[in-house]
């Protein structure tokens, strides 16, 4: 960094550090997978360290970094897309169920209703839900139009409500207890982002 960014009172190592958090946010939203989000935000930040001189202080580093993860994450969805991947933590939640099941919609299954959207919706669920990202900020981080993005939340959305059974039209899943709203659990996005 040169020293006319220290001048101003720009300092990258300490913006970079503070989008950590929200980096992994994102990655575990976009893989469902921890351990796989903490390899993508890892390589996101190494290729932000090098670019660090291609930064335009003055704007958002959230979105520039989100930019960059995004990209690492469809370069490795598309080398790897014919690999099988075994998730350990969905094999343990498949093979130990506890012997009491608790009536209610547990963050599993929104994760799980999260996961089952294609790739779009639920990045766009992610960066406008749980990123808290304008329509216009997220439509520019995943290089659509706004109405792209508008749509594909919307859609998203609907999707989820669908499928854990609290929309009157929709059809799929089961229903759950009335005192659980999907609304809660569309607004509780933030804590599947946070996991």
């Amino acid at each position: 960094m040169s020293g006319a960014d220290k001048a101003k009172g720009f300092d990258f190592r300490a913006e970079l550090t503070g989008v950590i958090p929200h980096l992994r946010a994102f990655a575990r939203g976009l893989c469902g997978r921890p351990d796989f989000a903490d390899d993508l935000v890892q390589e996101a930040l190494l290729k932000a360290w090098a670019a660090r001189e291609s930064f335009q202080p003055g704007t958002s580093i959230r979105s520039w970094t989100f930019v960059i993860l995004r990209n690492v994450y469809l370069s490795d969805a598309r080398r790897n897309r014919f690999r099988g991947d075994y998730d350990p933590d969905l094999a343990e939640t498949l093979l130990s169920q506890s012997a009491s099941q608790e009536d209610g919609l547990h963050m599993g299954d929104l994760r799980s209703a999260m996961m089952r959207l294609s790739p779009e919706r639920r990045e766009a669920l992610l960066l406008v839900g749980a990123g808290g990202f304008s329509y216009e900020e997220a439509a520019d981080i995943a290089q659509c139009a706004v109405g792209t993005m508008k749509s594909r939340v919307a859609r998203a959305r609907r999707s989820i409500e669908d499928m854990l059974g609290d929309n009157p039209s929709g059809g799929g899943g089961k229903s759950p207890p009335r005192s659980v709203s999907h609304r809660e659990i569309l607004d509780d996005l933030d804590k599947v982002a946070n996991l």
